[in-house]
């Protein structure tokens, strides 16, 4: 019961896309036959007999088929697409359509070396596959059907050869035996041809990698404008909606000790406390949306926001910046985040009397020092909670760089490089 369950199952795994494997490999010798076409043509209207018309009769028609090598890596991988679902990505940077000025470059580069290997050599010895497996097909259909060949036979034949039935017992097996043979190497067949062609029409495995990294950063780069954009969207909220709430409260609350003077003294003191709770909240909300994404370093950029914290710190900052264009939004919030905890680590654990703030672009890089004279011995690994660690992902998000040097006795110098080309 269990071996007569498991042979059909068997066999239509077989046989499940055999099929479409051999429509594969049948394009794919009408390819080849169409290149052994072009290659043959000189011989086939005459037969040269000199030197010369010999070399003209095979440069001829090569140079034709490598010309002809963007069109038929083309061709290829329609067939791989249309025939078996294979997409086979052509290599980023070359021209699938190169034109008469492109072809040079096309046959100097790597990946064009590639494809006329394919259409040269692997293309044929595949469409000879191809072929072997059309031919054994046909082979095992014959056999497999012997018994219905031999009774279209005259039946005078069939007396005289009595012992045909046992024969073609045996051919009949063979024949099934072929077919199921046949079927295991069309689909082998159309794997290895398509392993190969991956290898030769598609990107290599360097490109490859070159082509993720670029999708990966994109990807990033994308990621990282939507998470500013979500905390400008924060910080509008707050600032629009809540902090307005609480300085209508605060207002409020004011207005009230100062009508109602009659009141209680611990009626009066639950309202002053209530007064003082709602002036610190907004305190602190105007703490956390200058965090978040200041409102001025979106309306008057980044000197404007950096001016804005150095005059708020207890200790004098030198700040300079200059600037020739402003930085996408992205970099523009890095580096305001950058210089705004820097500084806030200073005034927490440095000990410094002053400090220098230097913002610069040159080359195409946004170029950003920060000195303090304070003890130094600054760590970069976060353990001791100054947030460099922090930081130096943060600038890595956009592909920047950070730096610190921080020996003890000072000054710490940390420095950030952020890329800001259009």
């Amino acid at each position: 019961m269990h071996f007569t369950s498991w042979q059909p199952g068997f066999l239509r795994r077989l046989f499940v896309g055999a099929g479409r494997a051999t429509v594969f490999h049948a394009a794919g010798i009408a390819i080849q036959f169409g290149v052994l076409l072009v290659l043959a043509l000189p011989w086939i209207y005459f037969v040269p007999e000199a030197l010369w018309a010999v070399t003209v009769a095979v440069v001829v028609p090569s140079s034709a088929v490598v010309l002809a090598g963007p069109l038929l890596s083309r061709v290829q991988r329609a067939r791989f697409r249309d025939r078996i679902g294979v997409v086979v990505p052509a290599p980023a940077g070359l021209a699938e359509r190169p034109g008469r000025h492109g072809i040079r470059q096309w046959l100097r580069s790597a990946p064009g070396r590639r494809q006329l290997r394919y259409h040269l050599l692997a293309g044929p010895l595949c469409a000879l596959g191809g072929l072997a497996v059309l031919v054994l097909w046909a082979a095992g259909s014959v056999a497999a059907s012997i018994y219905v060949w031999v009774w279209v036979a005259p039946w005078e034949w069939r007396a005289e050869n009595a012992g045909y039935v046992e024969t073609d017992a045996y051919v009949t097996v063979a024949g099934v035996a072929l077919l199921c043979a046949t079927a295991w190497l069309a689909k082998a067949l159309a794997r290895r041809d398509t392993r190969t062609a991956h290898a030769l029409l598609g990107p290599s495995h360097e490109e490859e990698l070159t082509r993720r990294v670029a999708a990966l950063a994109e990807s990033r780069a994308g990621m990282v404008e939507a998470a500013d954009a979500e905390r400008r969207r924060i910080e509008r909220d707050l600032h629009d909606g809540v902090q307005q709430r609480l300085v209508a409260l605060a207002v409020n609350l004011g207005l009230a000790k100062a009508a109602f003077g009659e009141l209680p003294e611990g009626a009066r003191k639950v309202i002053d406390e209530a007064h003082h709770e709602a002036k610190e909240a907004i305190s602190e909300l105007n703490d956390l949306v200058r965090g978040l994404h200041p409102a001025v370093l979106e309306d008057r950029g980044l000197d404007a926001a950096l001016s804005g914290v150095a005059a708020r710190l207890p200790i004098p900052v030198c700040l300079s910046v200059n600037l020739q264009r402003r930085p996408s939004p992205t970099v523009e919030a890095v580096a305001y985040f950058v210089v705004s905890e820097t500084l806030t680590n200073v005034i927490k654990h440095a000990q410094a009397s002053s400090a220098d703030v230097t913002v610069e672009q040159a080359r195409g890089t946004l170029l950003i020092a920060i000195t303090d004279d304070g003890v130094g011995g600054a760590d970069t690994s976060g353990a001791s909670g100054t947030g460099l660690a922090g930081l130096a992902k943060r600038v890595a998000s956009v592909d920047g760089t950070f730096s610190c040097r921080s020996p003890l006795g000072g000054p710490t110098v940390v420095t950030v490089e952020l890329p800001c080309a259009p």
